[in-house]
């Protein structure tokens, strides 16, 4: 296919492409030591076997002949394009990482980043949260950006105060029952 009718972009738009937030303007890429590790590994894994098993395949698939009706060869291409995105994508965040250790804050009942917080709202839910950087976000179990607007209310705040939380269906009261971190290692 020619190329003036494939739509790929050369551009900075990584972060929207795999659905995560950009980094706010003026502010470093706070993560834990975990997340950190984890994000490592993945790109060692893209970098070490994805990758080159990707590349195994689209080469053999090449060697077949006539690329243009060539699936193993169209998918592969495409796949590694994939991959190379990813890896540009972790290599950047990894970059900008600024790595904040909780533990450091372990016994305190102030909330910063990495504290695990048990919250009641108006409601009478009670939600716990942990606040982690931007690439580690994991709503489902508990884990919120420290940009999100919740940990935005909630940080310098004291176990056992309240704060107000904005939100679309108006103001909410915020009940702090609890906060954790994580015992230094």
């Amino acid at each position: 296919m020619n190329k003036a009718f494939v739509k790929e972009s050369d551009g900075d738009d990584d972060d929207l492409e795999f659905g995560l937030p950009p980094i706010p303007a003026g502010t470093k890429n706070y993560m834990t030591p975990a997340g950190h590790a984890r994000m490592k590994a993945e790109l060692l894994d893209l970098i070490d076997n994805a990758r080159p098993e990707v590349v195994r395949i689209v080469s053999w698939a090449a060697s077949n002949g006539d690329r243009s009706e060539n699936g193993d060869y169209i998918y592969g291409k495409r796949r590694l394009r994939e991959i190379d995105r990813r890896i540009r994508f972790l290599t950047k965040r990894l970059d900008q990482a600024e790595i904040v250790d909780p533990s450091v804050h372990h016994g305190r009942d102030q909330i910063f980043f990495g504290a695990t917080v048990t919250y009641q709202n108006q409601a009478g839910e009670e939600h716990t949260v942990t606040i982690v950087g931007i690439d580690e976000l994991d709503p489902l179990h508990g884990k919120i950006s420290w940009i999100s607007p919740v940990a935005r209310a909630l940080t310098k705040a004291h176990d056992g105060e309240s704060v107000t939380l904005m939100t679309p269906a108006g103001l909410d009261e915020l009940d702090i029952l609890n906060v954790t971190y994580p015992a230094p290692e």
